[in-house]
């Protein structure tokens, strides 16, 4: 297939755009930088958590130029629709699902609409995340950024575990910011003393330890499934120096300007990678750096606190634990 053919690569024009130039806009696709453009999709469905913009988006729009079928999901409408049409315009299915992280409820809603409208779900990239330097507890309790960050991407992927086939992949958005973090569970109920950056860090040290627990359960209870976290870079043009005070999100801005600092499509390719490429698939439990398998945190390799982390992820959601059957029995 030659550049010009490619979906979502714009075709040569009148107006100058040359040959080299749509050589580097394949180069920059997310696919290619991941190695996976060869990879065909089709029959694949995909949900892609916030992916209205950033690596989400992202990682949405390749997964459709791959073939798959996506489910776009967000707060906000709007954007949801536009990133809709793009996937469609690369001729693949696509459809936008909101719900807003914090809610357990709309979490529940979202998984029974992707059970209802799918026949099973070959991929789920728990992407939604974000920073939140306000300290704030949400309807069950609990602190917001622990809730968005990690309870909600558990109880979406506890909801969903059973649609997801033999073969299927659960890759988690987590952070080098991981090793700052200490998994202290009683902070988690309250905002008292609160720091944006600790609670950060202890939300993506929470997502690796409950990729390696996901992986303990999958496989004690026979099921092939391969779940990875990967930290996607420090990425320019994701809005996360929204999220922080002035002169912090002053230098964030600087540093983002830095070239070669990753980019928006180099964190996108390296949710691909983990979720696509073949050399990953199987390689369970594992933590990756970009693309490159790497050893997290000691806190993060800690089977002890996996276990107390995913007990209690259940019991403040008053929910089942989930695959408590198969350890136990193991």
């Amino acid at each position: 297939m030659s550049v010009a053919e490619r979906p979502g690569v714009p075709a040569a024009s009148d107006d100058g755009l040359s040959l080299a130039a749509l050589a580097r806009s394949m180069a920059r696709l997310p696919e290619d930088r991941a190695g996976v453009a060869d990879a065909d999709l089709a029959d694949t469905t995909a949900l892609v958590t916030g992916s209205t913009s950033g690596i989400g988006r992202d990682a949405a729009l390749a997964l459709g130029r791959l073939g798959a079928d996506v489910i776009v999901h967000g707060r906000d409408g709007a954007a949801g629709e536009t990133v809709v049409a793009d996937i469609e315009a690369t001729g693949a299915d696509a459809r936008f699902v909101q719900a807003d992280f914090a809610d357990v409820g709309a979490v529940r809603d979202l998984a029974a609409t992707v059970r209802e409208t799918t026949d099973e779900l070959d991929l789920l990239l728990n992407n939604a995340g974000g920073f939140f330097r306000e300290g704030r507890l949400t309807d069950i309790g609990v602190e917001y950024t622990f809730h968005v960050n990690h309870l909600a991407p558990y109880l979406l992927t506890a909801e969903l575990l059973d649609h997801v086939p033999d073969g299927g992949r659960i890759v988690t958005t987590a952070s080098e910011a991981h090793r700052g973090g200490t998994l202290d569970l009683d902070a988690v109920t309250t905002v008292d003393g609160y720091s944006g950056f600790a609670a950060y860090n202890r939300s993506k040290l929470a997502n690796v330890l409950f990729t390696r627990e996901l992986d303990r359960r999958c496989a004690a209870a026979g099921r092939d499934v391969t779940t990875s976290a990967v930290h996607p870079g420090a990425i320019p043009g994701s809005d996360f120096s929204r999220f922080l005070p002035s002169p912090v999100a002053d230098a964030v801005k600087l540093f983002e300007a830095i070239p070669l600092v990753t980019s928006v499509a180099d964190g996108a390719a390296a949710l691909l990678n983990a979720a696509v490429a073949a050399d990953t698939a199987g390689v369970s439990g594992r933590y990756f750096s970009k693309q490159r398998a790497a050893t997290p945190a000691r806190a993060a390799r800690n089977p002890n606190t996996a276990r107390e982390l995913w007990v209690r992820s259940a019991d403040l959601l008053d929910v089942e634990e989930p695959l408590a059957a198969a350890v136990e029995t193991a």
